[in-house]
């Protein structure tokens, strides 16, 4: 009995898109998803634009100053007089201070702010905007 290779099947012309589109879909949920953990902060400022910015990170201390001049020590309202004590107090281990002040706020206020990192021995950073990606 001779063995006969051949086959009079046709070849698939149509292949599933299932496994394709189980695939895209995946990759659009874990874009959406990982595109929300940009560090959102309490307090709003309009910071100036640059053309670049470093990312924050959880290690750095930061200090807001809003338009109206008030100050605060991580989300938390502080007054002028108390600046130094309440960022000494929540300064723990870290060496960096990110300043993010609005555009509105004073060279003095800034000064500040300086000084005080200045006095506890931290580098001071501040923080920006991008350009490119601020609202219209």
């Amino acid at each position: 009995m001779p063995l006969s290779f051949s086959t009079e099947k046709k070849p698939l012309s149509v292949y599933s898109l299932a496994g394709l589109a189980d695939v895209v879909l995946l990759l659009l949920i874990f874009f959406l998803l990982t595109s929300n953990f940009i560090p959102q902060f309490g307090i709003q400022v309009n910071l100036p634009q640059a053309e670049s910015s470093a990312p924050m990170e959880s290690t750095y201390l930061n200090v807001a100053i809003t338009a109206e001049g008030r100050f605060y020590v991580e989300q938390q309202p502080v007054t002028r007089e108390n600046l130094l004590t309440e960022v000494q107090a929540v300064k723990g281990e870290r060496t960096v201070l990110v300043l993010r002040a609005d555009k509105e706020a004073t060279v003095g206020q800034f000064a500040e702010v300086a000084n005080v990192g200045r006095a506890l021995g931290m580098r001071l950073s501040m923080a920006t905007e991008r350009a490119s990606l601020r609202p219209r």
